[in-house]
């Protein structure tokens, strides 16, 4: 596999494996909870966040172990210029193609996708530093685990086919150059940029608004905004979305 030869992943301080199974369950568990489930999901919606809070404050270690630090910075960032170069060649295709749908003028865009940018982040430390560092001390060897967190990455987005793959395929790169560089801003940021890119390159009614779990299967497109965007506060954009991990409304 590729990058995977020259991954130096140190296994994170050695811990109860019975706990790092409870929290990990519990967490992912919760998650897909509150993507199944037909009700209450905004009353559900708080119970993984309170327990993935609770649960990283308890495993504190360093800012720097979760990947939020200044070294590597500048050697990772062509992470967020390729990131920048496929998504500038998404939207000349998409222009082409006429599927291009961005909000009109950049205070709009800025409006409508800031919580998207901030909900990349808050996904980046889900997948990277609480799976991750728990599935490195599970399961037997760096590939694996790395394997296994880009897998769950993936279910958490089912039936959507789209975001399934993409996901699947960024989860991996995101957990291979994580124990490379391990700096977090780099894959928030291109995270970022590739998942609103999706967002307005694609027409709603194939990504169904970027909705995953139960949300996707209910979809119902309106007649007046074929391919485009319905407006909506950022808090339900990036609750949709669970790519998150944690949401389950719609990027539009």
């Amino acid at each position: 596999m590729i990058f995977t030869d020259t991954i130096s992943a140190e296994i994170p301080t050695p811990r109860s494996k019975r706990r790092d199974w409870i929290e990990f369950s519990v967490g992912y568990g919760l998650i897909l909870l509150v993507i199944w489930t037909p009700r209450w999901q905004r009353e559900l919606y708080w119970a993984p966040v309170l327990w993935i809070a609770l649960v990283s404050w308890r495993a504190f270690h360093s800012w720097q172990a979760m990947g939020l630090r200044t070294a590597n910075l500048l050697r990772s960032l062509w992470i967020v210029g390729v990131a920048l170069l496929m998504a500038a060649a998404a939207v000349l295709v998409a222009a082409r193609l006429g599927t291009l749908h961005a909000p009109p003028g950049p205070v709009a865009f800025f409006k409508r996708y800031i919580g998207y940018a901030i909900w990349s982040f808050v996904q980046q430390f889900l997948v990277l530093d609480f799976f991750l560092w728990r599935l490195l001390r599970l399961l037997p060897g760096t590939r694996s685990a790395v394997l296994a967190a880009a897998l769950l990455f993936a279910v958490a987005h089912i039936p959507n086919p789209v975001l399934t793959l993409v996901t699947l395929v960024f989860g991996w790169l995101s957990c291979v150059l994580f124990l490379r560089y391990r700096n977090l801003y780099p894959l928030a940021i291109a995270h970022a940029i590739l998942g609103i890119c999706i967002a307005i390159t694609i027409p709603g009614h194939i990504t169904h608004n970027m909705r995953v779990g139960l949300g996707y299967l209910t979809y119902r497109q309106h007649p007046h905004h074929h391919g485009k965007h319905v407006s909506k506060s950022n808090l339900e954009r990036s609750r949709g979305e669970f790519t998150s991990l944690v949401s389950v409304s719609a990027v539009n």
